[in-house]
């Protein structure tokens, strides 16, 4: 029997966001009205702070209205893994016309997207960065395959809190189209930001809290973030 995790609530608004992270991510779920029995396959349950005095079972996680959905998923996923926390995550980017998009939590894909801007991939990172534990150690590897990459590092850089370690990632054999990644627009630059995400590049020193960063990010030159 597979584990699961179940859906409670009849919010339809948080049903549909939180059911759609789940299925990006190829989550097995499950959907239950609060009151019902939760079934036996069901590890976790999430749900509402309205709903949750209907829902009866030990690990319940709570959505509020107002939050991004991958930060309950997330810790959704530490559960069904097994983890109390993540250790190392890293955020791979692979920066173009269309940005991909690849989180890396010890070692295995987590979640993948497409961003149509900076701005927008700024605030994508920014949203994964907060939704951290604040003990995870956390890299942003940028590919440098186009001249807008370092527009997204100096922002990065200013946005992203200091215990963030930048890298710099060259693009070389990154971006390899084949039948799996090119039938659908998109695809390929997640590939690309899975690969980018896997390199050992070049750290940017970070100009905002250099200092701290260096003292407290427990990272070296040439660290391998994913291994």
């Amino acid at each position: 029997m597979k584990e699961k995790v179940a859906v409670a609530t009849v919010d339809g608004k948080a049903y549909f966001l939180i059911v759609n992270d789940l299925k990006e991510r190829n989550i097995d779920f499950l959907s239950i009205v609060p009151g019902e029995p939760v079934p036996a396959e069901a590890k976790l349950v999430i749900t509402t702070e309205k709903e949750k005095p209907l829902v009866k079972h030990e690990r319940i996680l709570i959505y509020a209205d107002k939050d991004d959905p991958s930060g309950v998923v997330n810790e959704a996923l530490k559960i069904l893994r097994g983890k109390e926390k993540f250790e190392k995550i890293v955020i791979g980017i692979d920066p173009g016309e269309v940005f991909g998009l690849a989180v890396v939590a010890d070692g295995k894909v987590t979640e993948t997207q497409n961003c149509f801007n900076t701005l927008e991939t700024v605030k994508v990172t920014g949203n994964l960065v907060k939704n951290t534990d604040a003990s995870t150690l956390v890299a942003v590897k940028i590919g440098n395959g186009v001249p807008i990459y370092r527009e997204l590092l100096e922002i990065l850089d200013t946005e992203l809190p200091a215990r963030v370690v930048l890298e710099v990632v060259s693009e070389a054999g990154t971006d390899r189209p084949s039948k799996q990644d090119s039938h659908r627009r998109g695809l390929r630059d997640i590939a690309s930001a899975i690969r980018i995400a896997s390199r050992t590049g070049r750290i940017f020193r970070r100009r905002i809290a250099a200092k701290q960063l260096t003292e407290n990010s427990g990272f070296e030159e040439n660290t391998d973030f994913t291994g």
